[in-house]
C-alpha cells in the first residue's frame, strides 16, 4: 500500500452525494457536495426514491471531482471508507456498492463508517486541521458529551478515546421527531422552504421569542410497556428503556402545539398565500432570499418563529449540559446540521463559558452531512485495522455504540 494516510470517503445516507480525501484524519485535500435539495424542495421534505435515483447520477462526477481537486489517483489511496448506516436504504446501497467496487479494483481495505460518528469526527478534524495533528491533541486524548443533532438524529453520546480508537455509549436521545425534522416540518406548516432551519434561524431574529411560552414536559415512563421500550422512531436504532428519562428529546408535541395555534388564530391562509408567492406560483422567484420571506410575514407569525425556536435550542441546551453534569466529561461537542444554527451556536457557547466548559462545533461546511467527516472517522479503524467484510451491506438502522 502506498502508506500516505490518504483515504477516499463516501456518504450517501440521505439527500446529499458527497466525496472527499482526507490525509491521516486531519488534513482535508478534496470535499465535494452535489445536494438534492432542488429535487426534494417541492415536496418539504426528502423522497426516498428519488433521493437514490439522484445517488445514481451522481456518484461517479463527485468523486472524479474530488480525486481532482486533491490532485491524486486512485492508486495513491490507502483505503476507502463509506457510510453503511444509519440512512435511507436505497441512498446507502449507492455509495456502499460503488465504494466496494473501488477498493476491490485497487485491492485496498474498505472502512465501514456510522453515520453518526462521522458527525462526531466533524468536530475532531476541524479541531485537527486547526492544530495540523492527526493525533495527540487533546481532542484525541479526553472524553466528551457529544449532541448530534440533525435532521434525522438527536442523540447525545459519552466519546471516549481508548487506545487510538473510539468507544460511545449512548446516553440520550428523541423518543419520536428529531429537532432538525420538527423544524422542516414547522417550516412546511408556515409556508416557508426546505430544510426548514435556515429559514427559521434567519426569520426568527425578526420576532419576540417570548411572546408565546411553549414548554417541553418531562418524558415518563409509559407503565403499561412493562419496561419494554416503546414502539418510536429509531426504537431499533437506539434503545431507549434503560436511558434516564431526564435526558430523553421528543419534539413531536411543540410540532403540534405550532399547529394548533397555526388553526387557532387563522394563520394557515397566510401560509399557504406565503408559500404561492415564495416557491409554487407562476411569479415565484426562481431563487426565494429571507427578506422576500421576511416581507410576507407578519409580527404574529416572526413571534411564533421566534418562540419555536427558543424552546427548540432551551430544551436541547437544558438536556445537555444536564447530561454533561451527570456523566461528568469534561468537554462538550455539538454537531450535526442543526449545529449550523446562530441561536444554537450562540446560547450553547454563552452557556457552556458561565460553567467554565470546553465547547465545540464543527465549521458550518462540516456541520451538514459530508464525506470529509466519513473520512476523518475512518482513520482510527484504519490504524487498528477494522476493516468491513466483503459481505458488507446497508443497514438503515445501525446504531452508535452501547
Amino acid at each position: 500500500m502506498p502508506g500516505n494516510g490518504l483515504i477516499l470517503a463516501i456518504e450517501s445516507s440521505c439527500d446529499e452525494t458527497a466525496a472527499a480525501v482526507v490525509q491521516r484524519g486531519s488534513r482535508t485535500l478534496s470535499s465535494v457536495v452535489a445536494s438534492q435539495i432542488a429535487t426534494h424542495a417541492r415536496y418539504g421534505g426528502v423522497v426516498p426514491e428519488l433521493a437514490s435515483r439522484e445517488h445514481l447520477r451522481a456518484i461517479v462526477p463527485v468523486v472524479r471531482a474530488a480525486l481532482v481537486q486533491a490532485n491524486i489517483t486512485l492508486a495513491d489511496l490507502d483505503a476507502v471508507a463509506v457510510t453503511s448506516g444509519p440512512g435511507l436504504a436505497g441512498a446507502l446501497l449507492v455509495g456502499i456498492i460503488y465504494a466496494k467496487a473501488l477498493a476491490y479494483a485497487q485491492n485496498i481495505p474498505l472502512i465501514a463508517v456510522n453515520h453518526l460518528e462521522g458527525h462526531i469526527h466533524a468536530v475532531l478534524l476541524n479541531e485537527r486541521g486547526a492544530t495540523g495533528e492527526a493525533n495527540g491533541s487533546n481532542l484525541d486524548d479526553e472524553p466528551a458529551l457529544a449532541l448530534v443533532v440533525s435532521g434525522g438524529h438527536t442523540h447525545l453520546y459519552l466519546a471516549r478515546p481508548t487506545h487510538g480508537t473510539w468507544h460511545y455509549t449512548l446516553v440520550g436521545r428523541t423518543v419520536d421527531d428529531a429537532a432538525g425534522e420538527a423544524y422542516d416540518k414547522v417550516a412546511k406548516l408556515l409556508g416557508l422552504g426546505y430544510p426548514g432551519g435556515p429559514w427559521i434561524d434567519a426569520l426568527a431574529l425578526h420576532g419576540n421569542p417570548h411572546a408565546i411560552p411553549f414548554a417541553f414536559s418531562q418524558i415518563k415512563t409509559k407503565l403499561h410497556l412493562g419496561g419494554k421500550p416503546p414502539r418510536t422512531k429509531a426504537a431499533k436504532t437506539a434503545p431507549i428503556a434503560a436511558l434516564d428519562p431526564h435526558f430523553l428529546f421528543s419534539f413531536s408535541g411543540i410540532k403540534t402545539a405550532v399547529l394548533r395555534y397555526v388553526e387557532l388564530h387563522n394563520l394557515r391562509p397566510e401560509a399557504e398565500a406565503r408559500r404561492e408567492a415564495l416557491f409554487t406560483g407562476p411569479d415565484a422567484p426562481a431563487s426565494p432570499t429571507i427578506e422576500a420571506a421576511l416581507a410576507t410575514c407578519d409580527p404574529q407569525t416572526l413571534d411564533l418563529i421566534a418562540s419555536f425556536q427558543c424552546a427548540v435550542v432551551g430544551d436541547l441546551l437544558k438536556k445537555t449540559f444536564a447530561a454533561q453534569q451527570s456523566v461528568g466529561p469534561a468537554r462538550i461537542l455539538v454537531t450535526g446540521g442543526v449545529a449550523a444554527n446562530r441561536e444554537l451556536r450562540a446560547r450553547f457557547t454563552a452557556e457552556a463559558e458561565r460553567r467554565h466548559l470546553p465547547i465545540a462545533f464543527p465549521t458550518l461546511a462540516l456541520s451538514t452531512d459530508n464525506a470529509a467527516m466519513i473520512a476523518a472517522a475512518a482513520w482510527p479503524r484504519f490504524q487498528a485495522g477494522h476493516f468491513a467484510p466483503a459481505d458488507l451491506s446497508a443497514d438503515p438502522s445501525l446504531a452508535l455504540g452501547y
